[in-house]
């Protein structure tokens, strides 16, 4: 069997496995959006064992490791690889406006889900103004 390769593809699909596309990147893809009172980030990991999910917050930086192993079992030939194995990693900086003690975690069919709440000082709050001969009244703030 004879093969012709193109070492120009070979490297753009190489470049492509290590840092993704914009379709397709090679970190974990992530949602994060802000639903009432709450931060949502949805992180895929699909194939991801959820005992290898190690979640880290250290000064606002909130840091996703997981590994994802592969699926060939020990000696096999492998024929074709295009699923990212070995251990991936995402970090996120949290603003001061989150409840860091407070994220709650959780995997469901491949995605990671986090909810992480607003803090009280973060919330909206009515602010009272008193003036001379006047009664306090409140205004939004």
């Amino acid at each position: 069997m004879l093969m012709r390769t193109d070492a120009f593809r070979e490297l753009d699909r190489l470049a492509q496995q290590m840092w993704g596309t914009a379709a397709h990147p090679a970190a974990m893809p992530m949602d994060a959006y802000r639903s009432g009172d709450e931060f949502v980030v949805h992180f895929d990991l699909p194939g991801v064992d959820p005992e290898s999910i190690d979640l880290d917050v250290e000064r606002n930086v909130l840091t996703v490791r997981a590994e994802r192993r592969s699926a060939a079992p020990e000696g096999a030939e492998m024929i074709a690889a295009e699923r990212a194995s070995g251990t991936h990693t995402r970090q996120l900086i949290l603003g001061d406006t989150l409840d860091t003690e407070r994220i709650d975690a959780r995997y469901d069919a491949g995605v990671l889900s986090l909810r992480i709440p607003v803090t009280e000082k973060a919330k909206p709050r009515k602010i009272s103004i008193s003036g001379t001969g006047e009664q306090p009244r409140q205004i939004n703030a």
